[in-house]
């Protein structure tokens, strides 16, 4: 089933972000490790930061970011800023150009096995956002099914929409009702206004205004039960939310979460939950002793099973 969501107030919690190639990561669901049987890095080196850090697997989610395909407002608007004014942009489509970096990806998430692994997709609410989230992700066909990977809008209100809101053309999203003829895939059923109400002609958002509501955004997260998930937005909403994380790492890891995106690049992170907030138990875990008992010493315990084996006739 194909789901949309209004994201309103998500709950604040301590998060941490880590990109999944680098070695400061803790490793992703399905991976293996290695274990080492000792460290030459002191304790103090590994609370500095210093060395790698370790966290339980159920408080942890792998998050792959997308930026959008090429759109038609970027063609000009990497040449020259103002470009993005101009109405002939607005709510942006993808170029042809676009349609084959969407292609690209979709071919790569296909042979690395991504597809099979994610359990939602989350989209920004915007042309360009579902057209590149749908091809990239989207069963064949995008049909309703059951089988095919469920796609979200999230919308958010004031809050979660993933994208700058304000004066640019190519940021004021269409009607709901429009979208629903163009992507019968995506259920738009909770989204509450059929009209962009947030955008705003004259008032463009602060780049500290879209990393808050990206924060919330990245807490908002924990309530959701899918460990995989993918997330299809702009550029300016990753850098300014992803900026706010790496702080606590090596520079080049910082650098490495903080970039800018290229279009349509894919960018896999560990986001990890400090607090109590994520409440899901482990499905891995296992509590032992079961069945239980009182410990033995084992030659002890080799005796009694001896004299078990003895008194049943097996010897």
């Amino acid at each position: 089933m194909l789901t949309a969501i209004n994201l309103t107030s998500p709950t604040c919690c301590s998060i941490s972000l880590f990109s999944s190639a680098s070695s400061k990561s803790p490793s992703p669901p399905r991976a293996r490790v290695s274990a080492l049987c000792r460290s030459s890095l002191s304790v103090a080196d590994m609370d500095s930061g210093a060395g790698p850090s370790l966290f339980p697997l159920h408080r942890c989610k792998t998050l792959h970011l997308v930026r959008h395909a090429q759109g038609i407002h970027n063609v000009d608007g990497d040449k020259n800023y103002k470009a993005y004014l101009s109405p002939a942009f607005f709510d942006a489509q993808l170029t042809h150009l676009g349609w084959q970096q969407v292609d690209n990806l979709r071919k790569h998430v296909h042979a690395c096995g991504l597809a099979k692994r994610i359990e939602l997709v989350i989209t920004s609410p915007l042309l360009r956002t579902m057209q590149t989230a749908v091809g990239v992700f989207g069963g064949e066909g995008y049909k309703d099914r059951m089988d095919v990977l469920p796609l979200m809008v999230a919308n958010a209100g004031n809050v979660t929409d993933l994208q700058f809101q304000g004066v640019h053309p190519c940021d004021k999203r269409r009607s709901i009702s429009d979208y629903q003829f163009l992507f019968p895939a995506i259920d738009f059923s909770l989204i509450e206004s059929d009209e962009d109400i947030l955008w705003k002609a004259n008032v463009r958002e602060t780049n500290e205004e879209v990393a808050a509501r990206g924060l919330k955004f990245m807490n908002w997260l924990w309530t959701r039960k899918e460990k995989e998930i993918a997330i299809v937005t702009h550029s300016g909403f990753l850098f300014h939310t992803l900026n706010a994380f790496g702080n606590d790492c090596h520079p080049l890891v910082k650098t490495e979460i903080c970039k800018h995106f290229a279009n349509c690049e894919l960018r896999s992170m560990i986001i990890v939950d400090r607090s109590m907030v994520g409440s899901d138990s482990s499905t891995t875990n296992y509590p032992g002793k079961i069945p239980p008992g009182l410990d033995l010493p084992s030659d002890i315990a080799d005796g009694k099973l001896e004299n078990e084996a003895r008194n049943s006739g097996l010897t």
